[in-house]
């Protein structure tokens, strides 16, 4: 359980990507996610994701807390990836807003935003890879058992035509 101090009418906004660095697993699993205002009553409940964008706007000032479940799977080794976006409110009427400050601040926002999405895409593609390599795996190892069969089948009709041409002589 993660938690996150915010004010009245703020925004929360929490992107997420569930994967396995497991190579050999193809299996895309999923999780609940819920977020729970400083009172605990459930603000926002979400069940069965395997990535998700999701926000809230605070209704009261306090702790809120979040939590990634994974209750009906069973013991399994997952990879969760997560970031949180917070929003930084500017008054329009405040004088400050074309100052440097701002414009940093703005610019740091745009970074965390370009980083945020740079992990997801790195969680995205391993999870992409591990399919693949999974998919190859059972592609070469599927060839292997065609290579026997077709090599059986070879052999017994071999052993099955020489019977047959074979001439018994009878004494």
């Amino acid at each position: 359980m993660f938690y996150e101090s915010l004010n009245k009418n703020d925004e929360l906004a929490i992107s997420f990507q569930v994967g396995s660095r497991n190579p050999y697993n193809s299996e895309q699993y999923t999780i609940d996610f819920y977020i729970n205002s400083p009172q605990g009553q459930t603000v926002l409940k979400k069940t069965g994701l395997d990535h998700g964008d999701e926000t809230i706007t605070a209704t009261s000032s306090g702790k809120y807390s979040y939590c990634f479940s994974n209750e009906r799977t069973g013991v399994v080794d997952l990879d969760v990836s997560f970031n949180i976006h917070g929003v930084v409110y500017v008054d329009v009427n405040d004088p400050k807003s074309g100052t440097l400050d701002y414009a940093i601040q703005k610019l740091s926002q745009l970074t965390d935003d370009v980083r945020a999405e740079q992990g997801y895409l790195v969680i995205r593609e391993r999870t992409h890879r591990n399919t693949a390599e999974s998919t190859n795996s059972r592609v070469k190892w599927w060839s292997v058992f065609q290579i026997f069969v077709v090599a059986a089948n070879s052999i017994f009709q071999i052993y099955y035509l020489r019977r047959f041409f074979e001439v018994q002589s009878v004494v």
